[in-house]
């Protein structure tokens, strides 16, 4: 009876919880946006005193310059949100957001992402990440998969099986490869093709978003197995993003035909 009134609990937390991204998947939400957002906030504030925040004017400028441009393509709500974007000085070849609309470049982005356009497909990703509510629904599945796994152990203990480590262990590396890997590529597959359908929106060229693959990808991928890894491998991200470039690239040409296209620069 107990572990029934665990499942049906479970059941319950699942179907009250229900959410849908902006592609329309259904996502599981356990936290509350706003507490999540103060909690963003305070790590990047931490991150801004561990790691120098990037004091060239232009560099700032031509970030900023791409990410408000992207930003006026979100909805009203999101146009609202007090959004941060900051240049760290670090080689890393990355970007990150954090709930509550803070995003991190990195100056070392800047060397792959060779024009306003990659720079675009980096930063329209990380807006939507925010916009998608993944950290929410990482946390989430992270903590329903806790639940799950304390329940089987419990369940295993009252039979006595004397397999119940080895089983728990086995339990647990399927749900890191099962659910939870499979879980962040699905995010950031997602990512991308919201980030394209934004910078497309924006003026900004969305093949260009292929380019910046083939930069990452020249630089290696690390060799991780797809299925492994919480990212997709540039090879797959390219793929999909050229499945679903013809719908970007109306997006593109409609914007196009209004004129005033972004014109970000480095100086």
């Amino acid at each position: 009876m107990r572990h029934f009134t665990y499942a049906l609990l479970a059941v319950s937390v699942l179907l009250a919880s229900c959410a849908h991204s902006p592609t329309g998947r259904r996502q599981l939400m356990l936290f509350d946006e706003s507490k999540l957002s103060a909690m963003g906030s305070q790590t990047f504030e931490g991150m801004k005193k561990e790691t120098p925040v990037s004091s060239n004017k232009k560099i700032n400028q031509y970030v900023q310059c791409v990410a408000n441009t992207l930003i006026k393509q979100t909805d009203a709500k999101w146009q609202q949100s007090p959004w941060e974007v900051v240049v760290f000085e670090d080689d890393q070849v990355n970007a990150f957001a954090l709930p509550g609309g803070k995003i991190g470049v990195y100056t070392g982005l800047l060397l792959v992402a060779e024009n306003q356009h990659q720079l675009a497909a980096v930063i329209g990703h990380e807006i939507a990440h925010v916009m998608a509510g993944h950290s929410n629904e990482r946390l989430s599945s992270d903590q329903f998969i806790q639940t799950a796994l304390t329940v089987a152990d419990s369940a295993l203990a009252a039979t006595g099986s004397q397999y119940q480590q080895q089983l728990m262990t086995a339990f647990g590396v399927g749900a890191q490869i099962g659910v939870a890997l499979p879980f962040s590529r699905t995010h950031e597959s997602e990512a991308d093709i919201i980030g394209l359908d934004l910078m497309a929106k924006a003026g900004f060229e969305p093949a260009q978003s292929v380019k910046l693959w083939q930069n990452m990808a020249a630089k290696g991928s690390g060799g991780t197995p797809q299925f492994l890894s919480s990212h997709p491998v540039p090879e797959n991200r390219i793929k999909a993003l050229d499945a679903h470039m013809a719908v970007a690239e109306g997006y593109f040409q409609q914007r196009r035909s209004q004129g005033a296209l972004p014109a970000c620069s480095k100086g």
